[in-house]
């Protein structure tokens, strides 16, 4: 059977992409590996009746554009605001960072007026880079030799934009770009409480730790991104897509995993399914990663020498793991006065202990104290569980895809105790209200998921792989050296997280190929 285009993998860029070009009139196909779409994304039943909504929790990097490009609204996509972020502390009563920055500011007032005032300031200067960032992020990405007069216009869009920031803002952006967070956010607030909690995010699925050049890159690229927070979280953007692509009349097909991808005389002719059934396109637009999809779904030979040592060189180690819990009552916070809260971070209270918890993953171990990044779902759709129960999704930091000795039963169940451990010195009895646990350590989420290293991001954030050099420098605008094939994915630029927007960008670099 023959299409226009083949999309591998339905999570939100494979949809996004196959919405969009069969908007534009090609007959497409979407295969997904998986027996329901969402890739990362989808809703994932752990224990009967409970629910975690997807694997990742930043759904907050959606950007307005991309829905509006898409008419996500017109099929049910809606937004809110994000939920206040309470910061957990040890004999303490915690810090809730609220996203209304008056609300934080006044939090934060009550232990310093120094950072209040700092925060605001913070806060202040990333508004002002938001724009910059956020047109970047939606974009293809410049290129290092223009080859178009669009490629001109592009770089000259970029410095006019350049020329609405103040040059006190520039040169603090080229000074502190590089540096760690650490010392960036040491700079200016002096509660180390809060600059753990601020560094936190910059760190969390990535190979670094606060203490790691080129980590305030990371903030920036989370805080500026010009996202907003999503009414349903991940799911909800997958039910948009796929009315999306129903109604542009793209073909989904579960349960088909792609065993290779075929060639003729050198370009795509389709794909190869592990039943065995073969379909033809001479386009193939590719969302898994890209080491998966150039080293193990093309034919071995196809890429040249330095073309294949590109991609092997392309770092995909995992570094954290996911914890779900099942709860026959609320998640209590000895510190939060009896409210719940829908967004908890736990770390050691300083910034040094979310170093130390990333040092265990440099030697092969995971972090008998990890950080964790804390969503407890049913506070805001109680649905998710039966009456009264709980589901808590954590995001562990840190834990090596190459742990010393291997993921045995046994690794897996200690790294489940050592969260429940850190836990449970916030939330006292949440043993007693335990029904059920899963552990995915990263090598279950490369199993499950196909990730290449268990890497959340399908390939890590890092200086070196961003903007024009993501996947790799022979493919920073999505198609690949092989005609005919895109990757479009969250190893492409603008990067990972529950966003759809590299698979807009491929299906863009396709119609106008």
């Amino acid at each position: 059977m023959g299409f226009d285009v083949i999309v591998i993998g339905a999570g939100p860029n494979g949809l996004a992409a196959a919405a969009r070009l069969a908007g534009a009139g090609r007959k497409v196909v979407v295969l997904e590996r998986a027996d329901a779409p969402g890739g990362l994304a989808a809703p994932n039943e752990f224990h009967p009746g409970y629910t975690a909504p997807g694997l990742l929790h930043d759904e907050a990097l959606v950007p307005r554009a991309v829905v509006d490009k898409l008419g996500l609204t017109g099929h049910g996509l809606t937004f809110r605001p994000a939920p206040a972020t309470y910061i957990a502390e040890a004999d303490g009563p915690g810090l809730l960072l609220a996203s209304d920055t008056a609300a934080a500011v006044e939090a934060i007032g009550a232990r310093s007026r120094k950072d209040a005032q700092s925060y605001r300031d913070l806060r202040a200067w990333f508004d002002r880079l938001t724009p910059l960032f956020a047109a970047v992020l939606t974009e293809q990405p410049p290129l290092i030799t223009p080859r178009s007069p669009g490629d001109f216009w592009q770089i000259a869009r970029r410095g006019l934009s350049l020329l609405r920031i103040s040059r006190k803002d520039l040169v603090e952006l080229a000074r502190v770009a590089p540096m760690c967070v650490a010392d960036f956010l040491n700079e200016r607030f002096e509660t180390p409480l809060l600059v753990e909690a601020l560094a936190a995010p910059a760190v969390a699925s990535t190979w670094n730790g606060p203490w790691s050049a080129g980590t305030v890159t990371h903030l920036l690229l989370r805080e500026c991104a010009g996202g907003e927070t999503l009414s349903g979280g991940p799911p909800a953007l997958i039910a948009a897509l796929l009315a999306a692509c129903k109604s542009a009349g793209a073909e989904l097909r579960t349960g088909a995993e792609v065993a290779r991808l075929r060639l003729d005389r050198g370009k795509v002719a389709g794909v190869t399914l592990a039943s065995g059934e073969t379909l033809d396109a001479p386009v193939v637009l590719s969302s898994a990663d890209p080491k998966r999809t150039m080293l193990q779904l093309l034919p071995p030979g196809t890429l040249s020498l330095r073309g294949e040592e590109e991609f092997l060189r392309l770092r995909s180690r995992g570094s954290a793991a996911k914890v779900h819990l099942a709860l026959s009552g609320p998640l209590e916070m000895k510190g939060a006065g009896g409210k719940l809260h829908e967004a908890i971070r736990i770390g050691g209270g300083h910034v040094d202990d979310l170093e130390r918890a990333f040092d265990a993953i440099k030697y092969r171990r995971f972090s008998e104290r990890p950080h964790l990044e804390i969503r407890v779902p049913t506070v805001a759709e109680p649905g998710l569980a039966p009456p009264g129960h709980h589901v808590v999704s954590i995001l562990v930091s840190f834990a090596p895809a190459k742990l010393e000795g291997g993921w045995t039963p046994e690794a897996r169940e200690s790294l489940g105790d050592a969260v429940l451990r850190v836990l449970e010195q916030h939330a006292p009895g949440v043993r007693d209200r335990l029904v059920a646990r899963e552990i995915l350590t990263p090598a279950d989420l490369e199993t499950r998921y196909a990730l290449s290293g268990g890497q959340l991001h399908h390939g890590e954030v890092a200086l070196d792989q961003l903007l024009m050099m993501r996947p790799v420098a022979s493919t920073p605008r999505y198609a690949t050296a092989v005609p005919g094939l895109y990757l479009g994915g969250a190893g492409c630029h603008p990067g990972g997280g529950v966003r759809p927007t590299a698979g807009l960008l491929a299906a863009e670099a396709i119609l106008g190929a």
